[in-house]
């Protein structure tokens, strides 16, 4: 029998700076995770990856356990890396079938984000899906699953207010750069301009700042969030020896490499000796963690948001019994959706069955007997035999459709 299963790293069990360990590059993931889904006999595998943890989904019949997950990591990883694999499987959660489902529920629903109430993370869940279905190693269980995570997750920031006056990862850094009392006029550098450094700049530029120099490894998309900003784009290859000045870094790339280097920043300061701050929402991290060491630097970082992310938990913790209450009824729906489904696929032999035995009736067991009828029986005999192929096949579908609403409704 197949099960779903969830192995977890998130920023609870690693801490949030270990994150990016887990993290699969673009040019990386097709090969890994087929890789990794053909080693350990999975039927279906997801791979979600956010700032503050990675997940795998997968449908398998294999025996999950402590054994198991340490042969799962060693796919992942390759058997060379045994210090990545000891770390992920002695901290990685595991989730198995109804446990599993809650889960991602909660996941997509961000009752276990860093951020509760944040709704990013249903898009990132939407994405992550759609990555994995492209890589062709996603099937029914894991579509039916994802639909219904998705659903769930809108009927609860539709339905309760756990979602009220909305909180991110950008507007919290936002509140620790405001605590820090930067002026207005400050010299801001974006190092990166994907969705979570554009959602910061037009956050800055709302609360009224204005200088912004923007730099990505694609200049166009530099260009782009530059002239939103008013401000100036250069290509990433020209950070190393851009030396105009800043009082703000905002960093966020999809690099697995350090971006800015103690080098890089060395330049960057040039003879300024006063304390900058450095917003580093990358995972990994973009700044080397050498630059603290050397530099006057206040650091805002996804792992030290946590603090400011626990008070917005306990604004929402009263919306909790409603959203996990939408969570129940959801679990039992995706059952019945699920096994509809498995019903569907179990039956989708039946026509062709039924088609082999009439073809074997007609052209073997009693081929001599009809080829000595006139056309005109061969006719209403096969009319006869059409009528009753169709009604074996549409009455078992009907039978099981009306077993399946009944153990709904029971449930």
């Amino acid at each position: 029998m197949q099960h779903i299963h969830i192995i977890a790293l998130t920023h609870r069990t690693v801490g949030v700076q270990e994150i990016g360990r887990y993290h699969l590059s673009d040019d990386r993931r097709d090969d890994v995770l087929h890789h990794t889904k053909v080693s350990c006999g999975l039927q279906e595998l997801m791979y979600l990856s956010t700032c503050n943890r990675v997940e795998f989904i997968f449908v398998t019949n294999e025996t999950v356990d402590a054994a198991f997950i340490a042969r799962f990591f060693t796919a992942f990883f390759g058997p060379s890396e045994k210090k990545s694999i000891l770390q992920a499987t002695s901290h990685s959660e595991l989730y198995s079938d109804e446990n599993a489902l809650r889960h991602i529920l909660n996941v997509a629903a961000s009752l276990d984000s860093l951020v509760v109430g944040e709704r990013e993370i249903i898009t990132q869940v939407r994405k992550a899906y759609d990555q994995s279905h492209k890589l062709g190693i996603t099937g029914d269980t894991i579509r039916i699953l994802i639909q219904k995570t998705i659903e769930t997750a809108k009927k609860v920031y539709t339905q309760t207010d756990i979602a009220r006056n909305p909180v991110s990862v950008v507007s919290l850094a936002y509140r620790k750069l405001r605590d820090l009392n930067v002026p207005l006029n400050a010299r801001i550098l974006f190092v990166g301009s994907g969705v979570t450094n554009t959602a910061m700049a037009r956050y800055l530029s709302k609360h009224g700042f204005t200088d912004f120099v923007v730099f990505n490894r694609t200049l166009s998309n530099a260009e782009i969030l530059a002239s939103e900003l008013t401000g100036t784009a250069f290509p990433l290859s020209a950070l190393p020896k851009y030396q105009q000045g800043f009082d703000v870094i905002v960093t966020c790339t999809g690099s697995e490499e350090i971006i800015i280097t103690k080098d890089i920043y060395r330049t960057l300061i040039g003879e300024d000796s006063s304390r900058k701050v450095v917003i580093d929402l990358a995972v990994p991290n973009d700044l080397d963690p050498a630059v603290l060491e050397h530099h006057d630097v206040n650091l805002i970082a996804v792992n030290n948001l946590q603090e400011v992310a626990n008070e917005n938990l306990k604004e929402r913790v009263n919306q909790l019994d409603a959203c996990n209450a939408i969570i129940d009824s959801s679990i039992l729906e995706f059952r019945g959706e699920l096994r509809q489904r498995q019903v569907q696929v179990a039956l989708a032999s039946v026509p062709k069955k039924v088609k082999e035995i009439h073809d074997t009736a007609i052209n073997s067991v009693f081929a001599k007997e009809i080829e000595q009828m006139d056309s005109v029986s061969k006719e209403v005999l096969e009319k006869v035999l059409s009528y009753v192929e169709k009604k074996y096949i549409s009455v078992p579908m009907k039978m099981a459709r009306e077993i399946l609403e009944e153990e709904f409704r029971q449930n």
